[in-house]
């Protein structure tokens, strides 16, 4: 049985990360339903879980697609064994000619909770694009902020002008009307190193980026930073991933170079706005140019930015430590330094933007 819960929990873990307002009692009448079905049927473990975490009619296609890639395919059943794997049910030649071909095989339950926990750096191409392929699901919803437009309401402060229209319209005063301030997905300003140091891991946080554009497109900006500050907002907009991804590599023109981060910080500044956003830095920190400099523009930065956060990958090993000129120029504005090197890790700046 602890098996079994270890396989639901990672499962209802992915669902949250696609968007899925799987909670712990949901995940517990999931378990419930499941001790009284036989679960190596997979219909039973798709409609037990189907019926208990989702909560209304958008859940259900990121339910099925969720399902698909954690337990290995659209039919897949628990198994209660000891290893309690996901039965595949796709034949082993099949399988052998994707994984020739290069093309991620279906992961079951423990290789996907493995596979998130896993520095992408050390992936094959295969487990790669299976980590790309979670990543695309990616969607945790976004902080929001007041606005400065009103709305109609019941309760809240007085609405003047709607009450003096219908007392104009109706010749007396018959009720006093209300509104409240309307509510908008806070901005999400992301730098993306794409420098020689940092060309493990470029490619996955631009997977990220993409899903985070996707997912509030009109409150996302991505810039590349290496030796030249490169919009690719645009780029990012496509639907497909793999689209995504080559139109901003051709937009990019300074891959696997160095990393110039406080000069690129100074023009971003002199030409955009950080004012009420989230700012997210994904860098391992080491800065070629000047880390005054650096430390100058990251607190003119902070004072505009409503949170300032940095992914490092490096920051997921337990021993590491931010001894590089640009980290420790940067500690001193930063609110959160995060890991920036898993699918986990991407997973939890996700949900700090969602509630930052």
């Amino acid at each position: 049985m602890r098996e079994l819960a270890a396989t639901v929990t990672g499962f209802v873990r992915t669902l949250r990360a696609a968007g899925v307002a799987a909670d712990h009692a949901r995940a517990r009448n999931l378990l419930l339903a499941l001790d009284h079905l036989d679960v190596t049927v997979p219909d039973e473990v798709y409609w037990a879980g189907r019926l208990t975490l989702c909560s209304g009619p958008d859940d259900l296609p990121r339910y099925d697609r969720c399902f698909a890639a954690y337990f290995g395919g659209a039919k897949a059943a628990l198994s209660r064994t000891a290893t309690t794997t996901v039965t595949r049910h796709t034949a082993a030649a099949a399988d052998g000619e994707r994984r020739e071909e290069g093309e991620a095989a279906p992961a079951t339950a423990s290789r996907a909770e493995v596979l998130r926990h896993r520095d992408v750096a050390r992936l094959t191409e295969a487990e790669r694009a299976e980590v790309h392929r979670m990543l695309s699901m990616l969607s945790r919803g976004r902080a929001t902020r007041r606005s400065r437009r009103h709305r109609s309401a019941h309760r809240g402060a007085l609405d003047p002008r709607r009450t003096i229209r219908e007392t104009l319209r109706k010749g007396e005063v018959a009720r006093l009307l209300h509104r409240r301030h309307t509510t908008r997905p806070r901005r999400v300003v992301l730098f993306v190193d794409v420098s020689g140091s940092m060309s493990a891991y470029a490619e996955t946080l631009l997977r990220f980026a993409h899903a985070l554009v996707r997912s509030e497109p009109r409150a996302t900006e991505v810039f590349s930073v290496g030796t030249r500050l490169t919009s690719i907002t645009g780029e990012l907009r496509h639907r497909d991933p793999g689209t995504a991804l080559d139109e901003a590599s051709r937009a990019i023109p300074d891959w696997s170079g160095g990393t110039r981060l406080g000069e690129e910080l100074r023009e971003f500044l002199v030409r955009h706005s950080a004012r009420g956003a989230i700012v997210v830095i994904a860098s391992d920190g080491w800065e070629r140019g000047d880390p005054a400099l650096l430390g100058a523009q990251l607190a003119r930065l902070a004072r505009q930015a409503h949170r300032m956060i940095w992914a490092n990958p490096h920051k997921g090993y337990e021993d590491y430590q931010p001894l590089t000129g640009g980290m420790r120029a940067a500690l001193p504005y930063l609110d959160d330094l995060v890991a920036g090197h898993s699918l986990a890790a991407y997973e939890e700046l996700s949900e700090r933007l969602a509630h930052a």
